[in-house]
């Protein structure tokens, strides 16, 4: 580095992220067409609009530890295979002093201080679990990762419905290798699809597209929300979740 350079440390992101203010979020239609706005208070997600990354982080750390199956196993040196012999006299050989082939310096012997079945479940307090869902949508809301449908109602299921609706909406474009530009849709990343209630004809047909998931917002958390890379949520559904939200 010259004399003349000055280092530079990068600035770290806040542990707690603060929302003021209203805002306002559009409203699309099933062909992606803006019919209108809504407002959100970021007070009817967070408790003064804050947004704790730490909780997050806690909150996916412990959804992430109950999903594992803990069924890891090794064998240690006593529960392997094979004679218990001295392997040959311990003086006059020259070699280094050996005991057992099953030990676990050797090929096929056993594991030291290896892995054993184990339950990895804990839990949080309910509280902060909750607290963690309304914050994880409401950075989905501020982080401009949310869309927000008039409604979505089929009346039969089929999958090629679900998907025009996710590919005529569009959340940006990028560019190819030749230079072109190519719009960007719902269908092209993955979705998580928030109603107000379990809708089976909404469900049925979208469970086949990879990476879209569909859940009724009370069974949200916020690892399912964080999840997937976008949230799209009914009129309907983002009411329930305000009223819910605002009684806590």
């Amino acid at each position: 580095m010259s004399a003349d350079a000055t280092e530079t440390t990068p600035t770290e992101r806040p542990l707690v992220i603060e929302v003021t203010g209203k805002f306002s979020v559009p409203v699309v239609n099933k062909q992606g067409a803006e019919v209108g706005t809504v407002e959100i208070d970021p007070a009817d997600f967070a408790k003064g609009g804050k947004i704790s990354r730490q909780l997050l982080h806690d909150v996916v750390l412990m959804y992430l530890a109950n999903q594992r199956a803990g069924t890891h196993s090794t064998l240690r040196r006593g529960q392997v295979a094979g004679s218990t012999k001295k392997l040959f006299r311990q003086k006059g050989t020259g070699n280094a002093r050996a005991g057992t082939k099953r030990t676990n310096k050797r090929r096929g012997g056993g594991t030291a201080k290896g892995p054993k079945p184990r339950d990895y479940e804990y839990h949080l307090p309910k509280k902060a679990v909750q607290a963690a869902t309304r914050m994880a949508i409401l950075s989905k809301l501020t982080d401009k990762e949310a869309v927000i449908l008039d409604e979505l109602a089929f009346t039969s299921p089929k999958t090629k419905d679900v998907s025009s609706v996710l590919k005529g909406i569009k959340i940006g474009k990028k560019t190819l290798s030749d230079g072109r530009e190519k719009d960007v849709s719902l269908l092209d990343t993955t979705v998580l699809i928030g109603t107000e209630n379990l809708d089976q004809n909404v469900y049925k047909s979208a469970r086949n597209i990879s990476g879209v998931e569909v859940l009724p917002t009370a069974e949200f958390n916020a690892y399912t929300v964080l999840k997937q890379k976008r949230l799209v949520l009914t009129k309907a559904a983002l009411e329930a979740l305000k009223t819910k939200t605002s009684k806590k």
